[in-house]
């Protein structure tokens, strides 16, 4: 898919790895629709940042957990900008918990991360399912390495982000061939997610020094492989990990 000319959705992209991909996504000619929950001045400053790249760029809000919130926000976007090729679902919430400490786990932790981390994707794949089948669009969705290796901050963010890998495949199957479903799973990404938390520079030292490529992921690396799907005619239903081989140790 060449994307110059096209419109892209981006979920939580006024910050950290939603903001490189609609960063990129500007820089090759593509509109961007750049959503945000509660950062609506970060959200803003992006919007300014691709304008400057010459392309439209508009802020929306909306919970993604909030499904009359979803479809409202997706027909505002194709109602601006006139299209809707692009959706990238990179919204996503955790709390954390140690996996040992199963009673620290609380009902509400889970209503809300599975609430904006998988049937968020979910509901803005559905409501963005038409536009994007009359352009032939493509969808990723910003999973991590904790649906894959059962690692990360808590276990329910582990469980919705193999829901979310495994729905991915179950969508890329049930929207072809005019529409392409694929999922990035990055490993530990240096943003302010992680530098909020204490403890921070220990994990990410620790973290670092088991990578066979001896680097933590920055927001620019998961982007550069989001792009990368979104132009891959040819695949679907992937989940591709990018976490310098964290997984498979050293």
């Amino acid at each position: 898919m060449d994307i110059k000319g096209r419109a892209a959705l981006v979920t939580g992209g006024g910050v950290g790895t939603g903001r490189a991909v609609c960063i990129e996504l500007a820089r090759r000619g593509c509109d961007v629709a750049v959503n945000y929950s509660r950062s609506r001045a970060e959200a803003e400053s992006t919007a300014e940042e691709l304008r400057a790249l010459g392309v439209r760029a508009l802020c929306v809000q909306a919970d993604v957990a909030d499904d009359a919130a979803v479809r409202a926000m997706v027909n505002r976007v194709t109602s601006e900008l006139g299209r809707l090729d692009v959706l990238v679902n990179n919204a996503g919430v955790t709390s954390f918990i140690a996996h040992a400490d199963l009673e620290a786990v609380q009902d509400a932790d889970w209503d809300r991360i599975l609430g904006v981390n998988l049937r968020g994707p979910f509901q803005a794949v559905r409501a963005a399912a038409p536009a994007l089948r009359a352009g032939g669009g493509a969808v990723v969705n910003v999973s991590s390495v904790a649906g894959v290796a059962g690692i990360g901050s808590s276990i329910p963010y582990c469980a919705s982000k193999a829901a979310l890998n495994i729905m991915t495949v179950a969508l890329a199957r049930s929207l072809a061939p005019e529409i392409r479903v694929n999922a990035v799973a990055p490993g530990f990404i240096d943003t302010r997610w992680w530098k909020d938390r204490e403890g921070y520079e220990a994990v990410k030292q620790y973290t670092t020094s088991r990578t066979p490529l001896q680097r933590v992921c920055q927001p620019e690396d998961v982007a550069v492989v989001v792009l990368d799907l979104i132009t891959a005619d040819l695949v679907t239903g992937q989940v591709v990990v990018v976490d310098g081989g964290m997984t498979i140790g050293r």
